[in-house]
């Protein structure tokens, strides 16, 4: 026949709780279930047997968790088992003596998580999705990786709090985007005429969409055509006929696009002549030929490209007007002299025009005999 106590704690409203050890004292003893504190819910519900005989109620006291016997309990003697009959009262348990397994599943829902919920120091491990969560999770009581994964219908309205910064280090399985990039154009001054220009770069996808921004107002200007030459060299033909700088957009035909740093290309008016070309007169040898002018519109300055001036004549560059000066000397019969002088303005572009001045000697200076 099976002792009173065997297998007690599978009847109904039956707990066994733990045997104290007597340490030649009356207590008070710590009440005790599976190492919890156990709280009775009066004198009369505990069962007790000491070295085989049953304990009076009479003969102890109850406070709280903690029992006190009318006599010294020798450290002899033996607690057989003590049964407490009915449920004990619910106390706050002791430090890690809760598991996951002692909650019912989906009694802790996402209202139940309010501001006062602190998971600071805690590890957690999140199930495949979290959903539902309350308002109460700031990302600084949150450690460890989270994975996009483990997270679904988490909006920003669920975190209180700012976010933490991400740097790239932190972001994982992103796709990869390669953008195309501009090193450098050529030519980098062109006038309002249909130009072309080459694109030098990298990750260039035939064929790109190019378009040209003015720096100052921003109006975009698309190229008149695109020639794929490379992955990394373009060539385009742009009309822009409004004067200034502008950047270089590049778009793959993938979505990923470029616009240059700087403003790379200038777009200027050439210088223009306004002296015409062709004779510029005809002066006697060893006479000066006086001041003649040589104009063109927004040049900063002119030099001899070509050909010869007559001895003696020099040329003296300045802005907008140029000049020829001086004493014809070392010619000794009548001469005419062919040059070309090229104008310049500040976007280094440059005019040629070609010119003629002529020297003339004795009889052929328009004496004649009759």
């Amino acid at each position: 026949m099976a002792y009173i106590g065997r297998g007690i704690e599978n009847f109904s409203q039956i707990e066994v709780l733990d045997n104290i050890t007597f340490t030649d004292s009356a207590g008070p003893y710590n009440i005790l279930k599976g190492a919890a504190a156990f709280v009775p819910s009066t004198v009369n519900s505990l069962l007790i047997e000491v070295d085989g005989i049953i304990q009076a109620p009479a003969s102890y006291t109850i406070s709280g968790s903690t029992i006190t016997f009318g006599v010294s309990m020798a450290s002899t003697s033996t607690m057989n088992s003590m049964i407490h009959f009915g449920t004990g009262l619910i106390t706050t348990p002791a430090d890690n003596t809760v598991t996951s397994a002692k909650i019912v599943d989906g009694a802790i829902t996402g209202s139940d998580i309010n501001a006062t919920f602190d998971v600071s120091g805690k590890t957690i491990t999140l199930p495949a999705s979290v959903s539902g969560l309350g308002t109460g999770i700031t990302n600084a009581q949150l450690a460890g990786s989270i994975t996009d994964a483990k997270i679904t219908g988490l909006s920003s309205s669920k975190l209180t709090g700012a976010l933490p910064a991400i740097s790239g280090a932190a972001l994982t399985n992103l796709p990869a985007e390669t953008k195309p990039t501009v090193t450098s154009i050529s030519p980098t001054v062109i006038d309002n005429t249909q130009t072309s220009i080459t694109i030098t770069g990298t990750n260039y996808i035939s064929v790109p969409y190019v378009d040209l921004i003015n720096s100052s107002t921003g109006a975009i200007t698309i190229a008149d055509s695109v020639t794929f030459n490379s992955a990394t060299s373009l060539t385009i033909n742009a009309t822009l006929s409004v004067d200034g700088t502008y950047y270089l957009r590049i778009e793959n035909n993938d979505g990923n696009a470029v616009r240059s740093t700087t403003a790379l290309l200038t777009v200027s008016d050439a210088p223009a002549w306004v002296t015409a070309s062709g004779s510029l007169g005809s002066f006697a040898g060893g006479a000066s030929i006086g001041t003649v002018n040589l104009t063109a519109t927004d040049s900063t300055g002119m030099t001899l490209q070509s050909g010869s001036l007559p001895g003696g004549v020099s040329l003296t560059s300045a802005a907008g007007t140029s000049t020829l000066t001086g004493t014809e000397s070392g010619s000794t019969s009548t001469t005419t002299y062919s040059f070309t002088i090229r104008a310049t303005d500040a976007e280094a572009q440059t005019a040629d025009r070609a010119f003629t001045i002529t020297i003339s000697h004795g009889l052929e200076q328009g004496f004649a005999f009759i």
